[in-house]
C-alpha cells in the first residue's frame, strides 16, 4: 500500500479528528490496516521524531502528534489483534521510585507505541517489583525515566536487580547522561524520545 498522504500529514500536524476520519474511512472500505500502520502512521511518527531531534519541533508539537497517532491506533488495534498482527516486541516503561514526573515518560511511551511496539506503561513511582513484574509479563526492554537527580540512583537499583533477567534496561530523563548509563550498567541511554526508540530498535535487533 502506498503512503496515505492525508493520514501521514494529519499525524504530523496533530489533527486527531482527521486521523480518525481517514482511518475509519479506510477500515470501512476494507483497507489493509497493517499496511496503513506500517506505510503511513509509523513513518509519520518517525518523521516527527527526527524533526524533534533536530529541534524543528518541540514537546508540545510532539505530544499533539502522538495523541493523533494514538487516536488512529485505538481504531485499528482491535482489527490488528483479530488478524494476528504482531507488535515488533513488548517493552515496559516507568518513572522510577520517588519520581512523579511523567511528561517525558508519556512521550516516549507514545513514540514507542507509534513505532510498532507493545508498551506496558507502568506509570510513576515504580519500584523494582513493578519493573520485574513487567519483565515476567514478557517485556524485553525496561525503560526507566527520572527527572530528579535525587531519584537517579534508583536507576542503578533497577539495573542491578534486572541484570540477569533477560531484559535490556534503558535509562533517560533530563539529568541522565550516557556516562551515567554506562556507570550503572544500563544497556542503553535515550537522549530524547526519538533516540529512545532508536536505542530500543538497536538493542532488540528490530531495525539496523
Amino acid at each position: 500500500m502506498a503512503r496515505n498522504e492525508e493520514l501521514f500529514n494529519a499525524i504530523l500536524k496533530g489533527q486527531r479528528k482527521i486521523v480518525e476520519e481517514v482511518v475509519n474511512k479506510a477500515v470501512a472500505a476494507g483497507g489493509n490496516v497493517a499496511e496503513m500502520l506500517n506505510d503511513s502512521m509509523i513513518p509519520a511518527m518517525r518523521t516527527m521524531g527526527d524533526k524533534f531531534s533536530r529541534n524543528e519541533v518541540y514537546v508540545p508539537e510532539m505530544l499533539i502528534a502522538a495523541r493523533a497517532m494514538a487516536a488512529g491506533l485505538k481504531i485499528i488495534e482491535p482489527i490488528l489483534a483479530q488478524t494476528g498482527h504482531k507488535p515488533l516486541a513488548k517493552v515496559c516503561i516507568g518513572t522510577v521510585k520517588g519520581d512523579l514526573h511523567d511528561i517525558g515518560k508519556n512521550l516516549v511511551a507514545m513514540m514507542l507505541k507509534g513505532a510498532g511496539y507493545e508498551v506496558d506503561d507502568l506509570g510513576v513511582d515504580c519500584d523494582v517489583a513493578k519493573f520485574q513484574a513487567a519483565v515476567d509479563r514478557g517485556a524485553q526492554a525496561v525503560l526507566c525515566s527520572a527527572l530528579l537527580t535525587t531519584t537517579m540512583p534508583y536507576m542503578k537499583t533497577v539495573a542491578d536487580a534486572l541484570k540477569d533477567k533477560g531484559a535490556k534496561v534503558i535509562v533517560g530523563g533530563a539529568p541522565v547522561t550516557q556516562q551515567y548509563a554506562s556507570e550503572i550498567g544500563a544497556a542503553g541511554y535515550g537522549a530524547d524520545a526519538n533516540d529512545a526508540v532508536k536505542v530500543v530498535d538497536k538493542l532488540l535487533g528490530v531495525r539496523a
